[in-house]
């Protein structure tokens, strides 16, 4: 029988592994009523390539450890922005300046569908 994880429950060890692995300005985004995509994204910052390398290991270890099975990764060879996805849960990890150049942040703070519509 499949255990059913509540994605706030996903969130919390997603959250968790981030600060112990020190990454930086993290910042969950709920995309509930944005996005079929999923229910939550994170977008976090490492340090340099070794650092969002090892949080991104850190957290897919964190993943399969919590028995959320293997999340699907991108972008892990070049750690300049790696996407780790639970399937509820995408986590993006950047270094800054990348993170700063996508800004998806930003992209993400629009309206929810249900709310008025932005042209």
């Amino acid at each position: 029988m499949t255990r059913m994880v509540e994605p706030s429950q996903i969130l919390n060890s997603v959250l968790a592994s981030l600060e112990d692995s020190k990454a930086e300005n993290i910042v969950p985004i709920d995309i509930q009523r944005k996005s079929s995509l999923g229910d939550f994204m994170v977008v976090a910052s490492g340090r340099s390539h070794r650092h969002v390398a090892a949080v991104a290991d850190h957290l897919i270890k964190a993943v399969k450890e919590a028995g959320l099975g293997t999340p699907r990764v991108e972008g892990l060879a070049s750690a300049d922005w790696v996407l780790v996805d639970t399937g509820d849960i995408i986590v993006h990890i950047f270094r800054p300046e990348v993170r700063e150049f996508y800004n998806i942040e930003k992209m993400w703070q629009a309206p929810d569908l249900d709310d008025e519509t932005v042209h």
